[in-house]
Order: C-alpha cells, then structure tokens, then sequence
C-alpha cells in the first residue's frame, strides 16, 4: 500500500497542520474571491484573517468522520500530477470541487462551495515544480472554508420560506 493513501489518526492530524499552515497562500485568496463575488452581486461580503481561518480549520478536524474525508481528498490533489497537466484536468476538477463542498457543509453551502470552487480555480495557478492538483487544493480551500466562515449576510437573515 502506498503510505501517501493510507488514513490513520496521525496522517489526518499531519494533513490538518498542513491544511492550517497553507493560510498564508489561501486566505489572500478567500479575500479576493469574496471581494469579487461580492462586487457582482452588489454586496459587501466580510474579510476573514489568518486566525478565523485556522479555527475554522480545526473546527473541520474536531469532526472525525468529516476530518477523514477532508484529509483523504486534500492528500490526493496534493499529490496529483499528470504528465501535460490537461489529461488530468478533469480528476482534478472532480476532486477539487468534492472537496470544497465537504468543507462547506450542508446545503445551500454545499452547492456554493462547488460553485465557488470554479471561481476560485481560475485565479489560482501553481507554482513551478508543484503537483497539477496543489492549485486545485488551494482553489478548494479558499472555496470550501470561504462558504463556511461568517461574513456573507444572507445566512444570518431569517428565511422567510421557514414553515412552523
């Protein structure tokens, strides 16, 4: 068995931290995607910092069976790479998308991590010697915990199709 695919305690605790540690490059981005969504949609969507992000984080892993669904796709796409890039275009996409919407949780916000997952996918590109997948890792971090976190409005407002 390839240990790069084998769950263990351990493995998804190490894939946390290294979830947490990319804020630097993910939460920019969260910011920038929110920013522009929120310009066409004509509302003022809330920033998040470093340390929201990182609790947010933890709040993910704190879910055991949500923390191994998480650390599972995100080691994937960390680790995908395909000779040309574009033949794996699609796995990527698939991965990246599954993964923003399992952090962003139920729905609506599940189908708004998917979406937003594309948006964020075009502003991110990897970096030299890095994995095809790591762009797509970092587009569904921002995607995924963009939608989870406070700030967009809508979600605080009471609905008014809630039936008593």
């Amino acid at each position: 068995m390839d240990p790069r695919l084998e769950l263990t305690p351990a493995r998804v605790a190490a894939e946390r931290n290294r979830i947490r540690d990319r804020g630097e490059r993910v939460v920019p981005l969260i910011n920038d995607v929110r920013g522009e969504l929120g310009e066409r949609f004509g509302i003022d969507v809330a920033p998040v910092d470093r340390a929201a992000y990182r609790e947010e984080v933890d709040a993910v892993f704190a879910d055991g069976d949500l923390a191994v669904n998480v650390a599972a796709l995100a080691s994937l796409l960390r680790g995908l790479d395909v000779e040309g890039d574009y033949p794996g275009f699609v796995v990527d996409e698939l991965l990246g998308r599954e993964l923003a919407a399992t952090i962003a949780g139920t729905q609506p916000l599940r189908t708004l991590g998917e979406a937003t997952f594309h948006y964020a996918d075009i502003h991110v590109h990897g970096s030299p010697g890095e994995a095809a997948g790591v762009d797509d890792l970092e587009a569904a971090l921002a995607a995924g915990f963009g939608e989870r976190l406070p700030g967009w409005g809508w979600p605080d407002e009471e609905s008014p199709f809630a039936v008593e």
